[in-house]
């Protein structure tokens, strides 16, 4: 099926070019999103007349995620969970937690707007990219730790994903000559 975008859309187009896409991905996304219109005769002279609004609000989006990328810059956000000696978590950090998260320290992000391939389940610091419009993109920092202790450790650059390892002291000679001294029973 053949769309005219009405915004920009990742790795498809610019507003107002007319692309091919898959019937599902028209039906089921673009289109009740509101970022496509079918590509007919009719919707082609429509786009048109409405091109230059679309345009402005499509800078407004822009210039309000602008404000909120440069709020966001640098930040990092502290998740306490729970997690095994190896820092492996008992659950994980999704989209929705970290939302959440920023909501919580004044931050407007939605859930689609955090960009995670698979949850983080890892103690330690992530980089998690937010995308606040189709042009705007910042990461940001996510410190997953046990405590906040642990947290502020972690910050200062310390891995507390490894296990504490203890050096054993080494047997002296007359050690390792007695326990080779087995008798036969």
């Amino acid at each position: 099926m053949e769309v005219i975008l009405l915004e920009r859309v990742a790795k498809l187009g610019q507003m107002g070019e007319v692309v091919r896409v898959r019937d599902g991905f028209a039906r089921n996304f673009l289109l009740p999103q509101g970022k496509a219109l079918r590509a007919t005769e009719a919707n082609r002279k429509r786009f048109e007349n409405e091109r230059h609004h679309l345009e402005a609000r499509n800078l407004e989006r822009k210039k309000d995620a602008d404000k909120v990328a440069a709020a966001l810059k640098g930040a990092s956000f502290v998740v306490v969970r729970q997690a095994g000696e190896t820092g492996q978590l008992y659950g994980s950090v999704s989209s929705r937690d970290l939302a959440e998260i920023m909501a919580g320290e004044g931050f407007s992000v939605a859930r689609n707007q955090v960009v995670l391939e698979q949850p983080i389940k890892t103690i330690g610091l992530h980089s998690v990219v937010i995308s606040l419009h189709p042009e705007v993109e910042i990461a940001v920092t996510v410190n997953v730790a046990r405590s906040a202790d642990e947290a502020t450790r972690q910050a200062r650059g310390e891995d507390l994903t490894q296990r504490e390892t203890f050096e054993l002291e080494p047997l002296a000679e007359e050690d390792t000559l007695a326990l080779g001294d087995d008798e036969e029973i």
